[in-house]
C-alpha cells in the first residue's frame, strides 16, 4: 500500500514539473491505484496481548488469557513468523491473527483496529501461521496418533462407552463423514455437489473418541464421494487392523452408520430384511451413545464459525481443506484445556495439552 502511495506522489510532481501529460498522468494513476481500499492501520495501537482484557480474548481468541502462553508453548509457536514478501509478525500476534479470523466471519478490514496491520499483512500472516500449523501438527490428526490411540487408551475408551449403555463392548470410537458447505466454484461443480445435502461442499471422514477428541481425521475430498469410498481411500482400515487392539490382543472397533461396510475393525446397525427385536435393542443402545459423541463433529464449526460461512470458502482462492484440519487440531486443543461435554458425559479425561503437542 504504501509504494503505491509513493508511485501516486511521484506521479503528481510529474505532472506538476510537465514531464507527462495529463492524459499520461490518469492512465498511469489509474494503473497504480491500489486494489484493496486505504484504510488507516497506522493510525492504530500495535497489538498488544497484555493490553487485552480477559473477556474479549476469550471472546476473540477462544482461550482465556491466562491459558494463551500455555498454548504458545504446547504448540512450539516460533518468536517470529515470516511471510515470503518479507512481513515479519511475533508468534504471539501471528497466532492471535490466525484464531481470530477463524473465530467469526469478519473481514481482514474489521481486524485492522485490533492488529494495527493493513489488508494484505493480515492475509498473509493468516495464512502463513495456517501452513505452520498444519506442517508442524497437522500429523496429530491426519494419521494415526500412537500416543491417543495405543492399546490401553483403547481398551479405556471401549470401557467408558460399554459403560453408557452400549451393545458392543470393544468399541472405542465413532467414525462418519462431515460434508462442509463451500462456495460454488467456477469450474468442476459436478464434482465437489453433494446430492444428499444439495450443496456444493468438501467432506471429511472423522474419528469421534469418547475423551471428547477428533482422533482422526481425512480429508478433504470432493463433495460427491461416498461415506464407504472416502473410508477406501483414506487408507483408515489398514491401520485398524495393524493397530485397533487391547493389550489382551482382542479387535478393537469403531461404529459408524449403514453406509460403511461391516467388517472386524468396523461395525453398523443391523439394517436390510426384517430386524428381530434384539437387533432393534442392538441398533438404539448404539445410537444413544453415539448421539453424545457427534457433538464433536458440531464442535469444530461452533467454535470456528468462519467455517460455516460458505461465501468466504472459495476453492482455489482459500486453503479450505487446510483451515479445517487447523481448526480441528485447535479444537482438540481447546478441549485438552477445558474439557467438554462428551468428555464428562462418558467421564474420560483428554490429555493435557503438553501431552497432546509433544
Amino acid at each position: 500500500m504504501g509504494l503505491f502511495k509513493i508511485v501516486q506522489e511521484v506521479l503528481c510532481l510529474c505532472l506538476m514539473e510537465e514531464i507527462i501529460d495529463e492524459e499520461e498522468f490518469v492512465l498511469l494513476y489509474e494503473a497504480y491505484r491500489p486494489s484493496n481500499l486505504p484504510f488507516p492501520h497506522s493510525a492504530y495501537e500495535k497489538f498488544s496481548l497484555a493490553n487485552k482484557d480477559p473477556a474479549e480474548c476469550k471472546a476473540d481468541f477462544r482461550v482465556e488469557k491466562r491459558d494463551i502462553p500455555l498454548l504458545l508453548d504446547a504448540l512450539r509457536v516460533p518468536p517470529v513468523f515470516q511471510c515470503r514478501n518479507g512481513t515479519i509478525c511475533d508468534g504471539v500476534q501471528g497466532l492471535c491473527i490466525m484464531v481470530k479470523r477463524f473465530a467469526y466471519p469478519c473481514r481482514y478490514s474489521d481486524m485492522i483496529p485490533m492488529f494495527g496491520r493493513s489488508v494484505p499483512e493480515l492475509s498473509m500472516i493468516s495464512n502463513e501461521v495456517v501452513d505452520w500449523m498444519y506442517t508442524t501438527h497437522g500429523h496429530k490428526i491426519t494419521q494415526w496418533n500412537h500416543d491417543l490411540l495405543n492399546p490401553a487408551a483403547l481398551n479405556q475408551y471401549a470401557d467408558a462407552i460399554s459403560y453408557k449403555g452400549a451393545a458392543l463392548e470393544n468399541c472405542f470410537g465413532f467414525i462418519d463423514g462431515t460434508v462442509r458447505p463451500i462456495s460454488r466454484p467456477d469450474a468442476n461443480q459436478r464434482i465437489v455437489y453433494n446430492g444428499h445435502k444439495r450443496v456444493h461442499a468438501l467432506k471429511f471422514q472423522s474419528v469421534a473418541l469418547p475423551n471428547g477428541l477428533i482422533g482422526h481425521l481425512y480429508g478433504p475430498v470432493e463433495g460427491r464421494m461416498h461415506d464407504a469410498r472416502m473410508l477406501a481411500v483414506s487408507d483408515l482400515y489398514d491401520d485398524l487392523e495393524n493397530f485397533a487392539f487391547c493389550p489382551a490382543g482382542r479387535e478393537m472397533c469403531l461404529y459408524g452408520d449403514p453406509a460403511y461396510p461391516l467388517r472386524v475393525h468396523l461395525q453398523a446397525p443391523f439394517r436390510n430384511g426384517v430386524l428381530t427385536r434384539q437387533m432393534e435393542i442392538f441398533n438404539e443402545k448404539m445410537s444413544a451413545v453415539r448421539a453424545f459423541v457427534e457433538w464433536l463433529f458440531a464442535d469444530i464449526i461452533n467454535y470456528f464459525k468462519f467455517l460455516d460461512f460458505k461465501k468466504n470458502l472459495r476453492i482455489g482462492l482459500s486453503q479450505v481443506g487446510k483451515m479445517y484440519i487447523v481448526c480441528a487440531i485447535l479444537r482438540n486443543a481447546l478441549t485438552c484445556l477445558y474439557s467438554n461435554t462428551t468428555a464428562e458425559y462418558f467421564g474420560v479425561d483428554p490429555p493435557s495439552l503438553q501431552d497432546y503437542f509433544r
